[in-house]
């Protein structure tokens, strides 16, 4: 379990990182890919917590939060695209 506890804190420090990104990001692009990169830190944190609790109620949870956060992505980049342009 030491392993799972390191990917934790892993995946915390690139949630601070992306964080961090978000907040002083130059451009709309560097806060959208931040948001993003946050975001799937959070994901990876709770499937990490599903392989150690064996709760498989977290896979649920990740799989529709991918799928948000995919068309999320998407929905952001037409209006970074747009803002470019």
């Amino acid at each position: 379990m030491i392993l799972a506890d390191l990917a934790v804190a892993v995946l915390v420090l690139a949630f601070v990182l992306a964080l961090v990104r978000a907040i002083r990001g130059p451009s709309v692009a560097d806060r959208a890919m931040a948001a993003d990169v946050g975001l799937f830190s959070i994901l990876g944190t709770i499937a990490v917590l599903a392989v150690r609790t064996h709760f498989t109620g977290f896979l649920d949870i990740i799989l529709v939060a991918t799928i948000l956060a995919f068309l999320a992505a998407v929905a952001l980049a037409a209006l970074v695209g747009r803002f470019d342009t």
